[in-house]
């Protein structure tokens, strides 16, 4: 039976989206914020609602998502240094930071846990709003602007995800259209660097929130390499309900920590990544028992 490449691409979408990881929720949301604020901001427009107007003239509801400069409307508003970076100006700004989220979330979680990168996407996030209200508040430059600038979207968000996955495995190599392959390390530096001689250009908040993200990507992934603990305590998981069990377990098991997992797992793809090039060369049948069994077992796990 033939499949098609639409069939194929919408049942790898569907089994995506249907699983309980936490990429796939992110996009959701911030596919669904944008939803809402489109058709309450339909809804404004069609009844003639009066309503607050801004520079960017985002919708009522868009107002008190967006996180402001100023710091005296940002105590009014806290919720927003959370809130902005699920707020999208337009489909095409939603569809650039989702495919951003997307490919680095799926490199992220090949080395590192669901947990860290919910932690570097609203870690990420908020440290870029805080350098962008200090950067309005700090800068003289800023200063006729400051009561009226906003900043949103997931930019800053997603930057510091791929920061942090090339801080973590900067030699990995992806290939770009048009470009060819590329390490990610240099991909992220030139991420930085276009950000930052960007910030004289008409969006300044948004360049200097995208640099706090990155900021916060290093740091966070070299605290976790050198398994320094001030970030370590930044833990989204639920705790577990309790059941009980029959099985006999040692006493003497020892939980391991983010340090010692993520070298596993970097150990456990290095070794698949083996197989399936060898696989590759020279067929299934060139395996060996205990490289057969390791696959049969990751490809269960993964299920």
């Amino acid at each position: 039976m033939y499949a098609s490449p639409s069939t194929n691409f919408f049942d790898a979408a569907k089994k995506f989206f249907s699983s309980k990881s936490v990429l796939p929720r992110l996009i959701l949301i911030n596919a669904g914020v944008f939803v809402l604020v489109y058709v309450v901001s339909l809804v404004v427009w069609l009844f003639m609602v009066p309503q607050e107007t801004s520079p960017m003239l985002l919708s009522v509801v868009a107002q008190w998502l967006a996180v402001p400069s100023s710091i005296d409307r940002l105590f009014e508003k806290p919720w927003t240094v959370i809130s902005y970076m699920f707020l999208h100006e337009g489909f095409l700004h939603l569809l650039f930071n989702m495919m951003m989220l997307y490919f680095g979330g799926i490199i992220f979680l090949q080395y590192l846990t669901q947990r860290q990168l919910l932690v570097t996407y609203l870690l990420g996030g908020i440290a870029g709003a805080l350098l962008f209200v200090g950067a309005f508040n700090l800068f003289p430059v800023f200063g006729q602007a400051n009561q009226l600038a906003v900043a949103l979207g997931a930019s800053a968000s997603v930057l510091a995800i791929v920061v942090a996955i090339a801080t973590y495995v900067p030699d990995y190599t992806v290939h770009l259209f048009l470009i060819g392959q590329i390490r990610l390390k240099y991909l992220a530096m030139a991420f930085i660097v276009l950000d930052f001689f960007s910030i004289q250009g008409n969006n300044p908040g948004g360049h200097i929130a995208h640099i706090g993200g990155a900021l916060f990507g290093f740091i966070y992934i070299f605290s976790v390499k050198k398994n320094l603990h001030f970030l370590q305590r930044f833990r989204f998981s639920r705790k577990a309900r309790m059941k009980v069990d029959h099985r006999n377990y040692s006493t003497n098991a020892r939980p391991v920590d983010d340090e010692t997992y993520n070298k596993r797992k970097v150990a456990e793809q290095q070794e698949i990544d083996h197989i399936l090039d060898k696989i590759a060369r020279s067929g299934y049948n060139s395996l060996n028992a205990k490289e057969k069994e390791l696959l049969f077992r990751t490809s269960n796990k993964n299920r």
